[in-house]
């Protein structure tokens, strides 16, 4: 039998700084690190899957780390462990964080019922971390009751969030009748909740916002859905409309059919998991000098892609490329 990881003991303790070293664990590339990281992953499984597991999202400057401060604040006053794990935009020279999101939520990171953990994205899409699905497992087994994942911001592929998460929060400010426009349809199509954060700069602007964003909801949620998401007015600042917006993760947690979503993702992380082993496995028995022939000759339009992963697949497998 193999043995425990020194970090187990620690993480089911919830020690925030053994969960800190076991998520760095889970989180890095190195080879000889990999094995170790799998095996805790297997144990803390077992422990993991009941906390409320909610994504927040929204365009540069909509104020992200304050609302969820605000939120996970009053969550941790009232008793309940928050952890958030704050995806930050990656330097593209050292892989690390920029923006820096534990300094920006220094009150919520000392709060003895809380736990911040900032992760650089180092070029994922999707707006979370690589390995962001590890780290929440290990909140959970760790025994916080909410986690909260603060992705980049609204881009191409930011919606991934929502397929990690029991609710998807988007946040948009006052002026929303322009940012409409930026926002792609399919993140307004996942949003379990919306939220006009900064409502009380400018209470008549906050309003068509929310008017607008109504109209669009509706128009995107199909008929008999089982749950239409809300729009909701909030100041992160002062803290107003922060308690509405926690009843109604609440009310979205009670309409819909939680585990069979956690299901759904499960598969879906095994797939992408499947796809990042076949690719690795590929690396290790490709002929390197084959493969940088053929990606030069797509590169110039001598080959398509289709062509060229022909080339580089056994005969067996071409059928399906």
């Amino acid at each position: 039998m193999t043995p425990a990881d020194p970090l187990l003991p620690g993480v089911l303790d919830g020690d925030r700084r053994t969960l800190a070293k076991a998520i760095t664990l889970l989180e890095s590339t190195r080879a000889d690190h990999e094995v170790r990281a799998q095996a805790l992953l297997a144990a803390l499984l077992p422990r993991a899957g009941r906390s409320v597991r909610v994504g927040l999202t929204g365009v540069p400057g909509v104020g992200k780390s304050t609302f969820i401060e605000a939120l996970g604040t009053a969550l941790a006053d009232a008793g309940k462990r928050v952890a958030v794990l704050a995806v930050d935009p990656s330097s593209e020279r050292t892989g690390g964080s920029i923006m820096g999101d534990k300094t920006r939520m220094a009150r919520l990171s000392v709060h003895p019922n809380a736990f911040v953990r900032p992760s650089p994205s180092r070029g994922t899409l999707g707006g979370v971390a690589r390995r962001t699905r590890e780290a929440m497992i290990a909140c959970e087994a760790a025994g916080f009751d909410v986690i909260l994942v603060e992705t980049v911001g609204v881009g191409q592929s930011e919606v991934h969030v929502a397929g990690m998460t029991d609710a998807f929060v988007l946040l948009t400010l006052p002026n929303a009748g322009d940012e409409l426009q930026g926002i792609k349809r399919g993140i307004m199509e996942l949003a379990d909740v919306l939220v006009v954060n900064k409502a009380d700069a400018d209470p008549n602007a906050a309003n068509r916002a929310s008017t607008d964003l109504r109209n669009a909801v509706r128009l995107l949620t199909p008929h008999g859905a089982p749950w239409t998401p809300p729009v909701l007015q909030v100041s992160a600042l002062t803290g107003a409309g922060v308690p509405e917006v926690w009843a109604a993760l609440q009310a979205h947690a009670d309409a819909v059919d939680i585990p069979a979503r956690r299901r759904t993702q499960t598969v879906a992380w095994f797939e992408a998991l499947l796809r990042e082993a076949v690719w690795h496995a590929f690396e290790r028995g490709a002929d390197h000098a084959a493969l940088r022939h053929v990606r030069a000759q797509v590169e110039t339009g001598e080959l398509t892609p289709v062509q060229g992963v022909r080339a580089l697949l056994p005969p067996a497998r071409q059928e399906r490329a």
